[in-house]
């Protein structure tokens, strides 16, 4: 049966397409024979309750410098037409990402298959999420007043501070107890104490590298691509410059893997790139996950053919 796949992204003409995961994600697609059709976020809307969207047939290619085609020019469909659709618009999750969110769940309600499920997408907010698995995490906290975060930075000496929506890096600072720039930084951060921010006491473990774990309808693939930092950097973030290295993954990561599973897989998130530094949990990723590029070629697995496996048990 052929089925029909919608994918939602980014413009795809501005993608890297040797280390883009949407990419690898229509390829596996189209060579098990789907119908693919194409929408950035402006495509969408409602009318009369229904979803729509203004969708383009799409061909794609593994090729560095001409990766795509339009097969079709736009045109108007009704989004429950489709079998199943990955959404993979990169953050910010602003307001903007959550009314999507609502265009797609009326297809949803109609049994069109959304990679992920829009509820859980809402509900799991990558950041917020950890709190949920507490002992999994190093110290953290999510606070709005400077007062909380001053405080939080003189009990653990050495944090990193963090917007609760961003994502490749953006905005991440270390700031260490008697740093003159620290109100500033907060200052940044909240906006002045109108926006929630995250802090997490350093973890020293990220010189060797941070972690991503994917996990396919909540078991792990085997192995994790450890973003390490470059030279005098904080991130290990590839957007922001870090080397990925393939690893095996440890009891740690396993364990760590093991407990939240399960919980993503309730939620209808059948594909989630868990952050780990050390052995410490630090994202759960739900929005776009990355890194299938780099560890399907490091170690020759196929991590979109698990994705479209686990797709289709529940097509059929």
């Amino acid at each position: 049966m052929a089925y029909k796949l919608g994918v939602v992204m980014d413009p795809i003409e501005d993608i890297t397409p040797y280390k883009d995961t949407t990419l690898a994600l229509l390829l596996e697609a189209q060579r098990r024979g789907y119908e693919i059709h194409y929408f950035t976020m402006s495509d969408l809307f409602v009318a009369d309750g229904v979803g729509y969207g203004h969708g383009r047939g799409l061909d794609v290619r593994d090729d560095n410098d001409d990766w795509f085609d339009y097969t079709s020019e736009p045109a108007v469909m009704k989004l429950a037409e489709l079998d199943t659709i990955l959404m993979r618009k990169d953050p910010p999750f602003d307001t903007e990402y959550i009314y999507a969110t609502y265009i797609l769940e009326l297809a949803e309600n109609e049994g069109t298959l959304v990679v992920n499920r829009c509820d859980a997408l809402r509900d799991v907010n990558e950041k917020m999420a950890i709190n949920r698995f507490a002992h999994l995490c190093g110290p953290t906290l999510v606070a709005r007043r400077a007062v909380d975060f001053k405080r939080f930075i003189a009990e653990h000496k050495d944090v990193v501070v963090k917007p609760l929506d961003g994502m490749g890096g953006s905005r991440i600072f270390r700031v260490q107890q008697g740093d003159g720039n620290t109100s500033v930084v907060l200052e940044v951060l909240t906006e002045h104490g109108s926006n929630y921010a995250m802090a997490q006491a350093y973890l020293p473990a990220i010189t060797d590298g941070d972690k991503r774990i994917l996990l396919v309808d909540g078991e792990h693939v085997g192995y994790a691509l450890a973003r390490v930092p470059a030279d005098g950097e904080l991130r290990g973030n590839l957007a922001a410059g870090g080397r990925g290295v393939g690893r095996e993954l440890t009891e740690a990561d396993k364990r760590i893997a093991a407990e939240i599973g399960p919980y993503v897989r309730d939620k209808g998130l059948l594909f989630v790139g868990l952050d780990v530094i050390g052995e410490n949990l630090t994202e759960i990723n739900v929005t776009s996950p990355t890194c299938v590029r780099e560890l399907d070629a490091q170690f020759g697995i196929n991590i979109a053919g698990k994705l479209f496996d686990a797709v289709e048990k529940r097509l059929t």
